[in-house]
């Protein structure tokens, strides 16, 4: 074979891998696509409560589904600008506002409880804000604290402030802060409060204003009653014999910085890639949250180890680096999984009681991540 002809069968072989992938790489997503559906294809019952979810691939939309609606009175169905409370999926934006305080020169993480609250009893000079942020304080939790609410009375919302309150008048906590791991909402939201003190604005405005707007998230919000609306609000809901229940708030749904944020997909796909360009925080000073906590105890809703790190989970999946986080509250299930190595992000919000939101996630994942 000459030289010319050599050249011209290299040219087309080339050509010929071009076109290959070219039609490849659709027929690959169009089977992905199909498995993500079969997975998900209980929910696609019509008018009942549902789920958003949603596949991200180096930042670009790989699979994105609404499926129900999001309430029973106005049936408006579920999509990517539904809007759902996030519930524990709210800690790592409350960590992220420490960091930025942190950035800002106005505290650092080993301060102590007492140092932001002096009022504070003495057990609060052994708890450093690096102790709220990675679940190593020991507080009591607070649901534990309050009053039982008899079934007749009108429901009764706790206040930060209040949880404030109540652990004042503790006077130890469960373990020696910085020995031990338990997940505590009490330590978040004290976490809020002190971005409130130390930033001298409410937490919803900080928030608003140091990373949603900046991020152009604009329909994302933490909520308070009578302060500010949630537009394309999903209801959250429980099934009983009867049938679907709106089942929106509980007497622990008023507190922030443990879980009070509502999102949707296309804003959490915004603060998904922020996260990964390092949009609002370097590469360094983001590394304190990915960092996982050498304590004993720390583990997964369902009692396995873990790894933790601020406002997130660590531990890997099949071997896959990730950083994740699930949230429970009356009426929601949310989750979110970022495998940092491979650039995938899978969402899921469901408004209903009875998704296992992670595990779907998980499942998407298996469909996903490429194969090691």
């Amino acid at each position: 074979m000459n030289s010319t002809r050599k050249r011209l069968f290299q040219c087309v072989a080339l050509l010929a891998v071009v076109v290959v992938s070219e039609n490849f790489a659709p027929a690959v997503a169009d089977f992905r696509a199909r498995q993500a559906d079969a997975v998900l294809a209980s929910f696609n019952a019509g008018r009942i409560p549902g789920l958003a979810v949603l596949v991200l691939q180096d930042g670009q939309v790989a699979y994105e589904q609404g499926y129900g609606v999001t309430d029973l009175h106005s049936l408006h169905p579920i999509g990517e600008h539904t809007n759902f409370r996030l519930a524990s999926v709210t800690k790592q934006f409350t960590a992220m506002a420490i960091m930025l305080l942190v950035h800002d020169g106005k505290i650092k993480y080993d301060d102590h409880l007492t140092d932001i609250f002096p009022e504070f009893p003495g057990y609060g000079r052994t708890i450093t804000i690096r102790n709220l942020l990675n679940h190593t304080s020991g507080l009591q939790d607070y649901e534990d604290l309050m009053p039982p609410q008899a079934a007749s009375e009108k429901l009764q919302q706790i206040s930060d402030k209040e949880v404030l309150d109540l652990l004042k008048h503790q006077t130890t906590t469960k373990f020696q802060p910085g020995t031990h791991w338990q997940y505590s909402n009490s330590g978040y939201v004290i976490l809020g409060l002190v971005v409130q003190k130390v930033s001298g604005q409410p937490f919803r405005n900080f928030l608003h204003d140091r990373i949603f707007a900046p991020l152009h998230m604009d329909s994302t919000v933490l909520y308070e009653k009578g302060k500010n609306e949630v537009i394309h609000r999903a209801y959250g809901h429980t099934k009983t014999e009867a049938g679907w229940q709106q089942t929106d708030q509980s007497s622990t749904s008023a507190t922030q910085g443990d879980g009070g944020v509502y999102s949707s997909l296309a804003d959490l796909a915004k603060w998904d890639g922020a996260l990964r360009k390092h949009t609002l925080l370097s590469k360094a000073e983001l590394r304190p949250a990915v960092t996982p906590v050498n304590v004993p105890g720390v583990e997964e809703p369902d009692g396995k180890p873990a790894q933790y790190g601020f406002g997130w989970f660590l531990n890997p999946y099949k071997d896959q680096v990730r950083m994740w986080h699930y949230g429970e509250t009356i009426g929601f299930r949310t989750a979110i999984e970022r495998f940092t190595a491979d650039n995938l992000t899978i969402i899921v919000l469901a408004n209903r009681a009875d998704v296992d939101a992670n595990g779907l996630a998980l499942k998407l994942a298996d469909i996903y991540l490429p194969e090691k």
